[in-house]
Parts: structure tokens; C-alpha cells; sequence
């Protein structure tokens, strides 16, 4: 394995963190135990592409969330440029959710 892979591990792990961060205004859960992140790349110029969706398309944090999350993977060291693609294909259901946030929702 070499240094760059390493990095850009260590960099993913990073990213997951500022996403554990962000949460959902009417859910006390964050976006990432959700399931709202569906996928996040990073490539060996530390250039990261995060695949996210939202729990509606209706969301009323639609215009605000996506942002959010780009503007705080953007300020972690080493990141170059984020690109934030959002998808309702396949669209959220709750069984998207970590174990974590249904335990916290009280649905376990």
C-alpha cells in the first residue's frame, strides 16, 4: 500500500467525521447515521466527489443542507475541491439508517 492510499484513507475517515457533524433540523440525527451520504470519493489529488440524497425532495433544507455539507468538507486540510452530487435514486427510506439512528429514534 502506498503513502497516497493511506492518505486519502485517512482523508475519507476525516471527511465522515465533518459529515457526522451536519444533522438533519427535524430529525436529532446526523445525515451520515441517516443515510443520506451514499457514497464519498477521493481521488489522489485530494479532489473528493460526496454522493448524497435527501429524506424528500421536498426537503425544506434542500437549498441549505447540500451547502452545508460542501462548505464544511471544503475547510478540512488537504481538500482540494468537492463536487456534491445529490440523487433520489435510489430515494431515502429508513432503511438507510445506521442501527445507531434508529436506536436513537426509539425505532429498535
Amino acid at each position: 500500500m502506498s503513502v497516497e492510499e493511506i492518505d486519502t484513507q485517512e482523508l475519507g475517515e476525516k471527511i465522515v467525521k465533518v459529515l457526522k457533524t451536519i444533522y438533519d433540523p427535524e430529525i436529532p440525527v446526523d445525515i451520515y447515521e441517516l443515510g443520506l451520504i451514499y457514497d464519498v470519493f477521493v481521488n489522489e489529488d485530494y479532489d473528493v466527489k460526496i454522493l448524497m440524497t435527501l429524506t424528500t425532495p421536498n426537503c425544506p433544507v434542500a437549498e441549505t443542507l447540500p451547502q452545508e455539507v460542501e462548505e464544511k468538507v471544503k475547510s478540512l486540510d488537504k481538500v482540494n475541491d468537492v463536487e456534491l452530487e445529490l440523487t433520489f435514486d435510489p430515494p431515502w427510506t429508513q432503511d438507510l439508517m445506521s442501527e445507531e439512528a434508529k436506536l436513537e429514534l426509539g425505532m429498535l
